[in-house]
C-alpha cells in the first residue's frame, strides 16, 4: 500500500484540503493519505522546505509527497516530479525542492507534461493528484513527464560567514506552534566555525551566550522547583533537526507570549553569532 502525504498552505477554513483528499480516494483508493501540514504560511518556500525535509524521512521509501505551496502553473513555475532518497516529490519548480535536498543529489527529475489533456485552475487537485495516483500504481515517471536537467535554486537562504570567520549571520526561517524561533544556522556549521571559542548570539535586543542540547538541559533540577529560573527562561538550543532555535521555556504564546512575540523575532529577522 502506498503512502501519499500532503503539505500545503491551504489552511482548514476552506474546502481545498477535503476535495484534494476526496480526489485521492478516487484516484488512488488503495493508498493511505497523511497530512504533514496545511498551516504553511502562504507562499512561504523556506517554511515548506523546513517542515517537509524533516518529515519525509519518517515515511517508508516509495512514499509520494504532494507539495501544494505556490503551485500555480506559469512560464516561470513549471510542475515537476523529483525522485530523491527513494521518495517521490510532486510540486512546482519554485525552489522548495532545492532546499529539501540541499547539497545532495536527486535520482531523477521530470517536468510534468500532462497539462494539455487536463484543463486546470487548481493544479494540486487536477494535476498533482493524477500524478500521485499514477506513481502509486508503480507507473513510470517518463509517462507523465519529460527529463529536466536541474532544479530552480533558492538564493539568500543560507547563513553568511565573514572572511575572518568571526561571525555567522543567519536568519529566522520558521516559527513553530509554541512561538519558538528556528534559524537557518545549523549545528554542524556552528561547530566548524567556533573551534571552542566563546560566542554571543544577538537576536534583536536579546543576547545568548550558551546553546543547550535540549530544553531540560537548560534547567538546574538540583535546585528546589520554587527557586528555579524556569518558566519564561530564555533558551538557545539545538533542536531535533540540528538547527539553532531560540525559545522561552514552557511559554504559552496565547497567555504570556513567546520568543517570537517577546523578542520581536519574525520570519527573516537577522540572527548573528559573534565569536570572541
Amino acid at each position: 500500500m502506498s503512502i501519499i502525504t500532503l503539505t500545503t498552505d491551504f489552511g482548514h477554513k476552506d474546502y481545498f484540503v477535503s476535495v484534494t483528499k476526496a480526489a485521492l480516494l478516487q484516484e488512488a483508493p488503495n493508498t493511505t493519505v497523511v497530512d504533514v501540514s496545511h498551516e504553511i504560511s502562504p507562499f512561504n518556500h523556506t517554511e515548506t522546505a523546513y517542515i517537509l525535509k524533516n518529515a519525509y524521512k519518517s515515511f517508508p521509501k516509495g512514499s509520494i509527497h504532494i507539495v501544494g505551496v505556490d503551485s500555480e502553473l506559469s512560464p516561470e513555475n513549471n510542475h515537476i516530479v523529483m525522485l530523491f532518497d527513494g521518495h517521490y516529490f510532486i510540486g512546482a519548480n519554485n525552489g522548495i525542492f532545492s532546499l529539501i535536498i540541499e547539497e545532495m543529489k536527486y535520482e531523477k527529475l521530470v517536468e510534468i507534461n500532462i497539462h494539455n489533456t487536463i484543463l486546470s485552475t487548481f493544479p494540486v487537485l487536477d494535476i498533482f493528484v493524477k500524478v500521485a495516483g499514477h506513481l502509486s500504481r508503480k507507473g513510470s515517471m517518463d509517462v507523465i513527464g519529460k527529463p529536466l536537467k536541474q532544479l530552480k535554486e533558492m538564493v539568500g537562504v543560507k547563513p553568511v560567514i565573514n572572511d575572518s570567520s568571526t561571525q555567522i549571520i543567519g536568519s529566522v526561517i520558521y516559527i513553530d506552534n509554541f512561538g519558538n524561533v528556528v534559524t537557518n544556522i545549523k549545528k554542524s556549521t556552528f561547530l566548524d566555525i567556533q573551534k571552542t571559542r566563546p560566542f554571543t548570539i544577538y537576536a534583536q535586543s536579546v543576547k545568548f551566550e550558551h546553546i543547550y542540547d535540549s530544553f531540560a538541559a537548560a534547567i538546574n533540577f538540583s535546585i528546589p522547583k520554587e527557586n528555579r529560573e524556569e518558566d519564561g527562561k530564555k533558551i538557545a538550543l539545538w533542536n531535533a533537526a540540528g538547527h539553532l532555535e531560540l525559545a522561552m521555556y514552557k511559554s504559552n504564546p496565547l497567555k504570556v507570549g513567546s520568543a517570537h512575540s517577546l523578542f520581536g523575532l519574525d520570519f527573516r529577522t537577522p540572527i548573528t553569532i559573534v565569536f570572541n
